[in-house]
């Protein structure tokens, strides 16, 4: 009996195991399938590709004044990135009350939501919740559409997971944060916080940080701009959640819940597009200057401190914003312009404008780019090198017609004077002594001294034209101010320049001003120029660049036009400073044809724009007069060589009145004499005539007597 059931107990065994074997084969075969599918899963986990995030998010970069001020905040991109410790902890704790409790607890997916937004949209039939993680967000943001798919899910799923792998929770959080859009154009934390609230991430209140935190879920409904109620609502939403994990206090809650929400003051200063012509060549000084790329000066989050002079950059745009300023344009094409403004002593820009009209990004700027003939401006340089050669302001130069192997300039009024001394010449720009003073001198002397004061010259500038700075090419207005720099600088030309240093976005110099300077000439001979080209303002050509109370010195320049037959000019310049600032101003045509051109000369445009931007910036220049000590004896000798050519003058004068005198003399004895043929003859015509008149009488009464 006990066989009997021993054996029953082994065949029902034997049956047992032989109907467990398909499911033990079907349990082997799942295990087998679970494992190639974690494999195959954590390849593709470890295949996905998530370098993306090691890119630097994109910073602006800061432009400063000379005092330290913030004038421009310039960037390439929609996202201004910041360090997470940088954004405030309520900010964090806020998103993360709102957007994933769990966050610092799963490893980038939260299975539990996953399966809760399966089930909705399993009643749903369609894709209707995501139950997302930050991670995923992140992921979905950076790397995928925001289509509403299951294949894009869970790609999304993969990519959370390799961010997870590769990045601390820190290091997502501060790359979340810096991608995710708010609403209102404002794509990360600080472009929110100021579009929101006019401040700076880090400043940003418990309100405000829980705010900003509860737009994530739908930015363009819940904005404030849009629904203060819906915005306020969602808010107190999250301070709910805040405190429900502990993060703030009643107290804490009760105090945020009981604020206002105050946007930002649309009238606040908006530093971007804020001096453009200036920014542009800051940015064009970076990247030449310093060897940085433009996307770094763009997206670097650097901080760049400056030469420009907020007042005197100020009175600039305002002039040029100003048509009373400029000559009336065609209809079809503005009268262009371009100024610069620099500090002679250390060659730092002050104040610069390269254009008139709209303006757009990347546009040519005149102040800088510009080529074109200096015209009269560049006479200067030649008088240098005349003095340099021992020629002296009082020296007396040729001012009558000359032929030198077929150049024979003219005068601009078409008269000549003989002799006028240097100073005259300058003052009055003629332009017959410096063509005769560059030929005595000779022509590579000169040529060698406005290379020296670094003006580009080229082969075909050899030549006599260049006293009269009619140049194959040309060149710009921040050229001339740099040139003339050393005149108010008793002969020492500072380099221009924009930047003063450069910081990294953590406060590193890389880059910074070395002072470059070059002693272009004697200090005596600049004091003279400075002297000749005082008086060109005084009593010269550039009277209308004057300024109350103030010594200026200054240079007019006008260009011939390139065809013939019309009465007008191409260019018109005015290059002129006082001891602390020195500028430079050229207007014309972008084309110049027979329809465009300028009517009058440059004395009636281009001082006028120096004249009112030194007016409007008169606080930032102290010094009133010029200071020239070491030419006290050439002005003495100036005035003697003045006083022997009144002298003179008053001789010919007298000699001239002398001549008049003798020859009206000689012409009251002739009409006098005339008179006294006239009467005699007249005399005679009468006595004729009586005794015609007799005669005709005789003849009358013989006829009576006959009859």
């Amino acid at each position: 009996m006990e066989h009997r059931q021993q054996q029953k107990q082994l065949n029902r065994g034997k049956k047992w195991f032989a109907l467990k074997k398909p499911i033990r084969i079907l349990l082997f075969g799942m295990l087998v399938v679970a494992i190639c599918g974690f494999v195959i899963v954590n390849q593709l986990i470890s295949s996905s590709d998530v370098s993306k995030l090691e890119e630097p998010e994109p910073r602006p970069t800061f432009i400063y004044d000379q005092n330290g001020e913030i004038v421009s905040k310039i960037s390439n991109s929609n996202i201004e990135g910041v360090r997470l410790d940088q954004i405030p902890k309520e900010l964090i704790e806020a998103v993360i009350s709102v957007e994933d409790q769990q966050f610092y607890k799963h490893n980038g997916i939260n299975y539990f939501g996953i399966a809760r937004a399966f089930a909705q949209n399993t009643l749903k039939g369609e894709v209707v919740a995501g139950g997302s993680t930050i991670t995923q967000q992140l992921s979905k943001n950076v790397f995928l559409t925001q289509e509403r798919t299951y294949s894009r899910k869970f790609k999304e799923l993969l990519i959370a997971k390799k961010i997870e792998r590769t990045y601390s929770k820190d290091d997502i959080m501060e790359r979340y944060l810096n991608q995710i859009y708010f609403g209102e154009g404002a794509w990360g934390v600080q472009r929110a916080a100021e579009i929101y609230f006019g401040k700076d991430v880090s400043e940003l209140t418990l309100s405000e940080s829980a705010t900003l935190a509860g737009l994530i879920k739908a930015p363009s409904h819940l904005s404030p701009y849009k629904s203060m109620e819906k915005s306020v609502e969602r808010r107190n939403i999250v301070l709910s959640l805040m405190k429900s994990e502990e993060y703030i206090s009643q107290a804490e809650f009760d105090e945020a819940i009981g604020q206002e929400i105050v946007l930002a003051d649309p009238t606040m200063p908006n530093y971007k597009g804020k001096y453009p012509y200036y920014i542009d060549y800051i940015i064009e000084e970076a990247v030449n200057k310093y060897e940085l790329t433009k996307n770094e000066v763009l997206s670097g989050g650097l901080h760049i401190y400056t030469e420009l002079n907020p007042v005197i950059q100020d009175a600039l745009e305002e002039v040029y914003e100003d048509d009373r300023y400029f000559p009336e344009s065609k209809p079809d094409q503005l009268i262009q312009s371009g100024s610069v403004f620099l500090n002679p002593k250390t060659g730092g820009i002050s104040a610069l404008v390269g254009g008139r009209g709209e303006y757009t990004y990347g546009r040519f700027n005149n102040a800088t780019e510009l080529v074109r003939q200096p015209g009269s401006t560049l006479k200067p340089l030649v008088y240098t090198a005349a003095l340099e050669q021992g020629y002296q302001i009082s020296d007396l130069l040729v001012d009558e017609p000359i032929n030198i192997n077929g150049y024979a300039p003219k005068n601009f009024d078409h008269k000549f004077r003989g002799q006028v001394t240097m100073y005259d010449a300058v003052t009055q720009s003629y332009n017959i002594p410096p063509v005769w003073l560059l030929n005595n001198i000779g022509i590579e002397t000169g040529v060698r001294t406005v290379e020296r004061f670094g003006i580009p010259l080229e082969e075909q500038d050899h030549n006599l034209g260049l006293a009269l700075g009619g140049l194959h090419k040309g060149t710009s207005p921040l050229r001339m101010a740099q040139a003339f720099s050393a005149f108010a600088n008793d002969g020492v030309m500072m380099e221009a320049h924009a930047i003063v240093e450069i910081k990294d976005s953590e406060g590193e110099v890389i880059g910074k001003w070395r002072e470059q300077s070059v002693e272009v000439t004697e200090a005596e001979v600049a004091q003279q120029m400075t002297y000749m080209l005082k008086g060109a303002v005084e009593e010269g050509t550039a009277q209308k660049a004057q300024i109350s109370g103030m010594e200026v010195a200054g240079k007019t320049g006008t260009t011939q036009l390139p065809f013939t037959g019309v009465d007008g000019s191409k260019d018109h310049w005015f290059v002129g400073y006082t001891p602390d600032i020195v500028g430079a101003a050229w207007l014309g045509y972008d084309k110049t044809d027979s329809e465009h051109y300028l009517t009058s000369t440059s004395s009636f445009t281009a001082p006028p724009i120096f004249g009112q931007v030194l007016s409007r910036s008169i606080s930032e220049l102290p010094t009133k007069k010029f200071d020239l000590p070491l030419i006290a004896k050439k002005k003495k000798e100036l005035e003697e060589q003045i006083d022997r050519l009144r002298e003179k003058e008053q001789k010919q004068e007298n000699e001239k009145r002398k001549l008049e005198k003798k020859k009206e003399k000689e012409r009251k004895k002739r009409e006098k004499k005339d008179e006294k043929e006239r009467e005699k003859r007249e005399k005679k015509i009468e006595k004729d005539k009586k005794k015609r008149e007799k005669e005709k009488e005789k003849k009358h009464k013989w006829k009576e007597h006959d009859d």
